[in-house]
């Protein structure tokens, strides 16, 4: 076993806090702050210092062994990209403001890459010519860039991120299913590994593309992504993701629309309080301009329209809601009594809840009236199913019925079956068996490596710091020196002992430092074991705390090094 090394506490490029930094809002943010891991260089932009880069460099090693063992190959691509790719894919539009671009000294279009879909399938049609030749997955861990709006959460959500990336290449459809299906369960070793709780979860594509879509979901208070999972069977999803099957009723025998007078009641609220009736009596119409052209989207009075989803639906297209000047300019969409029947210029969509044959009360598109017995396909007609309700706790499983729960998660990964969008865009074929040429099919797989330290950190800390796991620790062992020369002098002679058997070792040597503080310290910090030279030290006893347990033990020096090294 080679020697593994000791960290002097007294050499570390690293300085604890006592305090939460001002800007901190989770829990990962402010200890990894204030344990000396990480340092915020600009907004969204963070250092690495040296225990920080330790743990990061323990994920990332589980990451590539993990890739290696399904015969993905690693490869390394420039972070700086043209935009010809991008354009010939339109994600150079699509992405919008979140994308880095930038102009070199001729005037040329760059951009810091976000992801690499573009320039993988331009790397496979230059070595790739063949069946022969695939399939083939190659991945990378590097540094990604996204121009976020707000950057918050500390290294959660930063606009420069470590990630890995992998892409598989196919001729058919079923191999993809079966690099998709390799990716699916290396990626749930490497968070075992990780020692992450995590859920996966069906998802949308978004910007990516393809069809058939999972999130890997890390459960965190800090997390910005909602997850439903089902108590009752195996269903779980984004909340972005989760569709309901479209179900007519039979609305025959409701009495004809009937307008009625409700005076100032342009709100949900103030119209069900003055009719009397729930608000799922209701039908709420939300207007906004996708591309500019006004649509009106329905959903039951006591929903709430997901923006999330309706922006997802319209992709790319740009969607905002309408102005004043929109209604000036309109006079026949009367604010607070819109409603879907007699709309001209307008399309609707609906959620399914709005179903062919379901009776509502709407805005009759005339000030102060609404209308009453307004029947879904009778009254009015949806251009387009959309499920565009945010959902709530308690909604119906599409799987089994049961209630669904809700929980805030964090992505960490996400896997994508992306097809032939863009060996379409950028024409990557290979010579099939027959001769002819056959269009590759793509899979896109991301893990978020910055991002599961913090996701470790929110998932794993108590109340005194940060609790790595062994696998992604920086260190094996913190060995704590509690003040006089003796103490110091044993610490470090069984720090060299431990490292010697292969064990890592962080060891607080620091002169002028209270015990109390050394202690606080090593809570902190994280370090699975810490092994304390203390009152004890001249009898050749030390003590040993479980980090994660609090258990505490005292031990001769020879049974702690024993203990420690046991397996080694």
């Amino acid at each position: 076993m080679a020697n593994a090394p000791v960290q002097r506490m007294s050499q570390l490029m690293a300085k604890t806090l006592r305090d939460d930094p001002a800007d901190a809002e989770v829990l990962s943010h402010k200890l990894l702050v204030r344990a000396g891991y990480v340092r915020r260089t600009a907004a969204g932009i963070w250092s690495w210092l040296p225990l920080g880069k330790r743990v990061l460099a323990n994920v990332e090693r589980i990451v590539r062994e993990e890739m290696d063992a399904i015969g993905a190959q690693e490869v390394m691509l420039p972070a700086l990209l043209p935009r010809e790719p991008y354009e010939a894919t339109g994600r150079w539009d699509e992405y919008g403001a979140e994308l880095f671009r930038l102009k070199d000294r001729k005037g040329g279009d760059y951009l810091l890459g976000p992801t690499h879909e573009e320039i993988f399938t331009l790397l496979v049609k230059d070595q790739a010519s063949s069946y022969k030749d695939l399939p083939v997955i190659l991945y990378q861990i590097q540094t990604k860039f996204r121009d976020e709006a707000r950057p918050r959460a500390g290294i959660l959500r930063g606009r420069e991120f470590l990630m890995k990336d992998s892409y598989s290449f196919d001729t058919e459809d079923e191999g993809l299913a079966q690099s998709y299906a390799l990716h699916r369960q290396a990626y749930q070793r490497i968070f075992e590994r990780l020692g992450l709780d995590y859920r996966i979860c069906a998802a949308t594509a978004g910007a990516m593309g393809g069809s058939k879509s999972e999130e890997f979901l890390a459960p965190a208070s800090a997390g910005e992504d909602t997850f439903a999972d089902c108590p009752n069977c195996d269903f779980a999803a984004n909340t972005e993701a989760i569709a309901y099957e479209l179900a007519a009723v039979d609305g025959s025998a409701v009495p004809a629309l009937e307008e009625i007078p409700t005076p100032d009641t342009p709100t949900i609220e103030t119209l069900a309080a003055s009719l009397g009736v729930p608000a799922s009596a209701t039908l709420k119409n939300l207007l906004v301009k996708v591309d500019g052209e006004i649509v009106a989207v329905g959903v039951p009075g006591d929903r709430e329209v997901d923006m999330d989803k309706v922006e997802a639906h319209f992709a790319p297209a740009v969607v905002e809601m309408v102005t004043e000047a929109d209604f000036v300019a309109r006079p026949d969409l009367v604010r607070g009594y819109v409603g879907p029947q007699g709309l001209e210029k307008v399309t609707y969509i609906a959620d399914p809840r709005v179903a062919p044959g379901t009776a509502w009360i709407t805005g009759a598109n005339k000030e102060h009236t609404h209308a009453k017995n307004v029947v879904a396909g009778r009254d009015f007609e949806v251009s387009e199913y959309v499920d565009v309700v945010v959902v709530q706790e308690g909604d119906p499983c599409p799987n089994c019925g049961a209630g669904l729960k809700l929980d805030r998660a964090i992505e960490i990964g996400h896997i994508f079956q992306l097809g032939r969008k863009y060996a379409d865009a950028l024409k990557l074929d290979v010579l099939g068996k027959n001769g002819k040429p056959v269009r590759v099919t793509m899979g896109s797989y991301g893990i978020g490596v910055s991002r599961a330290v913090a996701a470790l950190a929110e998932q794993t800390a108590d109340e005194q710091g940060l609790c790595w796991p062994e696998e992604v620790a920086p260190a094996d062992v913190h060995v704590v020196a509690a003040g006089k020369a003796l103490q110091t002098e044993l610490a470090l002679d069984v720090a060299g002992q431990l490292a010697a058997a292969g064990v890592r070792v962080l060891v607080d040597d620091r002169a002028g430092v209270s015990p109390g503080v050394k202690f606080t310290d090593a809570e902190l910090m994280g370090v699975p074991k810490i092994l304390v030279a203390g009152r004890r030290s001249a009898e050749g006893v030390l003590e040993l705390k479980d980090r994660k347990t609090g258990e505490r033990e005292e031990l001769p020096v020879d049974e702690a090094i024993a203990r420690l090294t046991t397996n080694r």
